[in-house]
């Protein structure tokens, strides 16, 4: 049974508080052909209106504004949600590798060899800590 594009998104959207949501909504919304046709209108737009400017000072000051405020802008959502992927990916590394010792150890009674392995596994990623 196939998952709709609302059901992944509501389940992404779980626990979330707005910003969070927010930034979620907008990365989607930024990494897609749409948001870059606006930016390169608005570019298009403004060299266009070259001569309607009193000056080229206040032209060019114009543009470079628009470019500064919205690079700060994506560069504060595009970093939370890299941050949200690393830690999901973390998470379900520490998973993974929990499963894996769990199996090694129950493995380690056949293979006295696994028990150091199961050891160096769980102090490499910490997972004794997380218990």
């Amino acid at each position: 049974m196939e998952r709709t594009e609302a059901a992944e998104s509501r389940k992404q959207h779980d626990g979330l508080d707005p910003f969070e949501r927010f930034v979620e909504l907008s990365t989607r919304a930024i990494s897609r052909a749409p948001f870059f046709a606006v930016v390169v209108a608005v570019v298009v737009i403004w060299a266009a209106s070259y001569p309607f400017w009193s000056s080229t000072t206040k032209w060019e000051l114009a543009i470079h504004t628009f470019g500064a405020v919205l690079s700060l802008l994506l560069l504060v959502l595009l970093e939370n949600a890299g941050r949200r992927n690393t830690e999901a990916m973390q998470e379900k590394l520490n998973v993974i590798a929990e499963a894996m010792a769990a199996l090694m150890d129950s493995r380690a009674a056949d293979d006295p060899g696994l028990r150091g392995a199961v050891e160096d596994l769980r102090e490499a990623v910490g997972l004794e800590k997380r218990h």
